[in-house]
C-alpha cells in the first residue's frame, strides 16, 4: 500500500527520537515521493558525555538523514535546553505554526502522548495545537511509554529496515543503549509486523485523521 502523503513533517524532540520511533517509516515514504522534512528541538549537548565534542550529535545528525534518504536541506536543529522544553512552551508552538506556514505538511509525526519524558510530552501537545486540521500520528518509543495503545500500522519492506538500522548506527555516542542493536531494531520490527501477518511494520497511535 503507498502512502499518499505529499509532504510529511518529522518532530525529533531531541535527535535522534525519530529515527529509532519511526525511521522504517521515514523511508518507505521517501521511496514513494514524500518529502520529509526533520525537525529536532535540541541537540541535547548537556546530556553528552564530557569526552565527547558538544557537536557530536549534529554530526552524527547528517550522516543519519543521508543514511535514510532525508535531503539536508530539509533539516533543522533548534536549540532548546534539553528538559527545559516547557519554559519555552510558547517558542516551540510558534516554531510549528511557522513550519505550518512555511512547509505546509500533510502529515505529521511526533512523539505518542503516552510517551512520559517531559520534553516529548511538551513537543507533541503544542504539534497537535498547531496542527489540528492535519493529520497526526504518534510513533513509538518504548522505554518512555509505560503503556503504548496503537490503531495503525506500517508495513515496511527490508530495505526499510535497513535504512533504519544504518541511520541508527550512526549515532555512535548512543551506542551503550540497549536499544541500539540491530538485533532489538528488528525484534521489535517483527513483533509489530506479526499482528498484520508480513515480516516488518511500525506502529503508531492515530492523534489526528483529516481525510
Amino acid at each position: 500500500m503507498e502512502l499518499k502523503f505529499k509532504r510529511a513533517l518529522v518532530l525529533a524532540p531531541h535527535i535522534d527520537d525519530v529515527e529509532f520511533g519511526c525511521g522504517g517509516t521515514i523511508s518507505k515514504l521517501i521511496e514513494q515521493g514524500t518529502e520529509v522534512m526533520y525537525i529536532a528541538f535540541s541537540d541535547c549537548k548537556e546530556s553528552i558525555s564530557k569526552d565527547l565534542p558538544e557537536d557530536t550529535l549534529r554530526s552524527e545528525l547528517i550522516n543519519s538523514i543521508d543514511a535514510i534518504g532525508i535531503e539536508r536541506k530539509n533539516v533543522k536543529v533548534l536549540d532548546f535546553k534539553v528538559r527545559y522544553f516547557y519554559e519555552s512552551r510558547q517558542k516551540v508552538l510558534q516554531e510549528l505554526v511557522d513550519l505550518r506556514s512555511e512547509f505546509k505538511p500533510d502529515v505529521i509525526f511526533t512523539p505518542s502522548q503516552a510517551d512520559i519524558h517531559q520534553d516529548h510530552k511538551v513537543i507533541t501537545e503544542e504539534c497537535i495545537r498547531a496542527f489540528k486540521h492535519s493529520t497526526i500520528f504518534g510513533y513509538e518509543l518504548p522505554w518512555n511509554c509505560l503503556s503504548f495503545s496503537y490503531d495503525t500500522l506500517v508495513s515496511l519492506d527490508e530495505s526499510n529496515i535497513i535504512a533504519k538500522i544504518k541511520s541508527i548506527n550512526c549515532y555512535q555516542s548512543q551506542a551503550h543503549r540497549i536499544y541500539h542493536s540491530e538485533e532489538y531494531i528488528r525484534a521489535m520490527a517483527m513483533t509489530r509486523g506479526l499482528k498484520i501477518n508480513v515480516r516488518y511494520a511500525e506502529v503508531f497511535e492515530l492523534i489526528r485523521l483529516v481525510i
